[in-house]
């Protein structure tokens, strides 16, 4: 017995660390953080003056936090196996809102408590349609990217707004301020991720999001309460929309009505290169993040190598392919 009990514990300990090890290495997520390190590696040789400087890191971890932030929304709806087309416009439309009670003179707490209310409006009218109405999440946050845009001008009679009153320089500090050398966005969006995959894996609700996506039928048949847990992943993908446009209203010093276009496209590929499967059932927020960081590497590596710009679509689209291949391998794979 005191022969065997040893030979045990380290049976345990060793399939408990082969599990963790097979488990990391199917993650896509892991993947795609090789990928990032080896460009990243790859360019600092190539480029270490320009690359490789802490000014060029600021420009790529800045830009990428908005995208990054409204991945971590759009991750709760993909889960559930829907998608959200109006991200876009929602950051243009709640940047305008924000704005122009700024333009009023309005203090910056209001301005952006009012950018923010846009987001989880839309959002909550989106998750209505879908989960209780019962339309195609295609189709309403499609009619929600139009309807969106189109509120934006109007509001903002197509101009520019660039008069952000007495808290403007609050405003600017906000999103265009930095931390220890970090863009206060980025710090922003590493809270988020880590509250998200909390809420994701511990919570109930992210629990209900990963059923909902699985088989949302079974789920049904389980006591989830499907109709809510959507309604909250629509909100919330509005929502972090809505703080994406408040934060770089402060970073650019101004809100006009094309802001976020063609957001939602750069959104989705984040979410699904870092390894959300658009039939819903898997995704996570460091996938979100680290797909967000990806991209924006690609683009600045382009421009770094004196690449037209015009073929940073053509290469964020490979790996999107690359990335539901991937997917695919990954799932002849499991049992």
């Amino acid at each position: 017995m005191s022969l065997e009990a040893p030979l045990t514990m380290r049976g345990i300990t060793e399939q408990r660390g082969h599990s963790l090890i097979q488990r990391l290495l199917s993650a896509q997520a892991f993947w795609v953080t090789l990928a990032l390190l080896g460009m990243c590696v790859t360019m600092s040789l190539l480029q270490p003056q320009a690359f490789a400087s802490t000014e060029n890191f600021y420009n790529i971890t800045r830009n990428f936090a908005f995208i990054g932030i409204m991945a971590l929304g759009m991750t709760t709806v993909i889960i559930t196996g829907g998608i959200d087309l109006s991200v876009g416009s929602v950051m243009g439309l709640a940047a305008i809102v924000a704005g122009l009670v700024l333009q009023d003179a309005g203090p910056w707490w209001l301005a952006m408590g009012a950018g923010l209310a846009t987001g989880v409006v839309v959002g909550a009218v989106n998750g209505a349609l879908i989960a209780w109405v019962g339309l195609p999440s295609f189709v309403v946050t499609l009619g929600s990217l139009s309807i969106g845009r189109s509120l934006a001008v109007v509001l903002s009679q197509n101009k520019m707004i660039y008069d952000f009153g007495p808290d403007s320089d609050t405003v600017f500090a906000i999103g265009g301020g930095q931390i220890l050398g970090i863009a206060n966005p980025v710090w922003v969006l590493l809270v988020l991720t880590v509250v998200f995959s909390v809420v994701l894996h511990v919570t109930r609700w992210g629990r209900y999001l990963y059923a909902i996506g699985g088989n949302e039928q079974a789920a049904v048949l389980t006591g989830v309460p499907v109709v809510r847990a959507k309604l909250a992943a629509y909100t919330v993908s509005g929502l972090t929309a809505a703080l994406a446009a408040v934060l770089i209203i402060g970073w650019q010093g101004s809100a006009i009505n094309a802001l976020g276009t063609g957001y939602e496209l750069r959104v989705i590929a984040s979410t699904v290169i870092g390894g959300a499967n658009l039939m819903g059932g898997e995704g996570g927020a460091y996938g979100a993040f680290i797909g967000a960081a990806l991209i924006e590497v690609i683009r600045n590596s382009l421009l770094m190598a004196g690449v037209d710009s015009n073929w940073q679509g053509t290469f964020v689209g490979v790996f999107i392919v690359l990335a539901v291949v991937l997917e695919k391998l990954r799932g002849r794979r499991r049992p």
